[in-house]
């Protein structure tokens, strides 16, 4: 039996968990306040803070760091990889230490473990962190040689309840298709071909269909015009595409469980936005049907605006006709990650090195 520490950084939280193989054991989420954050200037500088509530969570279940066989930090901004599990090395943890992909909470996932890693003497991962990048050449042609599409997307759980569709469907992820769709803040819509994600919108960039928070692709058009309107300045943009767009934009929420009796009591123009979310997100999935040819073992539906089964139920209708549709409802974060070093451990999947 393995003993797993898996480190989940997010904007206000550490997620922590302690499994034993792929059992959770116990489990913790951190709050951070918005006055403890304004201490910090940068998120690296947080890294001292966040490592020592880590290390409270630990002494306060009467572990030590040398209990563990492994630690597991969620994976951040890095170079474009193929997706897996990697041992944290030297070359990851200086890109993240630069930021020189971005800065963003998850980079201090691999930081935070491969430092308890190093002295307990155990190895440190990262599982498919948001870039992993296996998309077909063809896909990353956008239309002009100025612009390439970009694989950044809900890796860590789309891989997840991949492996998770293909066990309940009797199958080995690597030898099916299946297209899955993450609806939570943003959403990703992905083709995974034999356990490869060979095309997916940039959910980051709130490319594809809208989402909660996300615009998705805008008239191209017009916007070129609101840029150079000089009513808004770039950031002002940037918000309203990423945060402030979406359901946000439209009905003032992204909590579906505050529009849905809207739309119950009559509300018409909450019924046609909801409308066409679902529509949106159903005409990007069934074009994914053109990316596997039509061989599609199952569609699958995740993340958090799954648990709202008055828009799964409209979602489904549209899609059910392309393949079976399964449904894994949330995103179970610190399972993948675990699952991903525990593949490791196991010899069931060589760890790989980040380049």
């Amino acid at each position: 039996m393995y003993k797993i520490l898996v480190i989940n950084p997010g904007s206000t939280s550490t997620k922590i968990g302690y499994f034993h193989d792929e059992l959770l054991i116990l489990s913790s989420n951190l709050s951070i306040s918005s006055n403890e954050l304004e201490n910090f200037p940068g998120i690296l500088d947080q890294c001292d803070f966040r490592e020592s509530s880590v290390r409270q969570f630990i002494q306060q279940n009467d572990l030590t760091v040398e209990n563990f066989d492994a630690f597991v930090g969620r994976g951040g901004l890095l170079h474009p990889i193929a997706g897996g599990t990697y041992l944290v090395n030297e070359k990851m943890v200086a890109d993240l230490k630069a930021s020189a992909f971005g800065e963003h909470a998850s980079n201090l996932g691999a930081l935070l473990a491969v430092k308890l890693a190093r002295e307990a003497g155990r190895p440190a991962f990262i599982v498919d962190p948001v870039v992993v990048d296996e998309m077909h050449d063809v896909a990353r042609v956008s239309g002009h040689p100025q612009f390439v599409r970009k694989s950044v997307f809900h890796a860590l759980n789309q891989k997840a309840v991949a492996r998770l569709a293909a066990k309940k469907l009797g199958k080995d992820y690597k030898q099916i298709n299946l297209i899955v769709a993450h609806l939570g803040g943003g959403v990703s819509v992905a083709s995974h071909e034999n356990g490869r994600v060979v095309d997916v919108n940039n959910a980051l960039d709130g490319d594809g269909p809208f989402s909660p928070e996300r615009s998705g692709t805008l008239p191209v058009g017009d916007l070129v015009k609101l840029c150079f309107s000089g009513k808004l300045c770039q950031d002002d943009i940037i918000k309203m595409i990423k945060g402030q767009g979406g359901l946000v934009a439209y009905l003032g929420t992204n909590d579906m469980r505050e529009i849905e009796p809207r739309v119950k009591n009559g509300e018409q123009y909450a019924a046609l936005v909801v409308d066409a979310l679902v529509y949106q997100i159903a005409k990007e999935i069934a074009a994914h049907t053109a990316v596997l040819n039509g061989k599609v073992h199952a569609v699958v539906l995740t993340g958090g605006l799954v648990y709202n089964a008055f828009l799964v139920k409209k979602l489904v209708r549209r899609v059910e006709f392309i393949a079976p549709v399964l449904v894994f409802p949330g995103e179970s974060e610190l399972e993948a990650l675990a699952h991903g070093a525990l593949r490791v451990l196991k010899n069931q999947e060589k760890a790989k090195e980040y380049l």
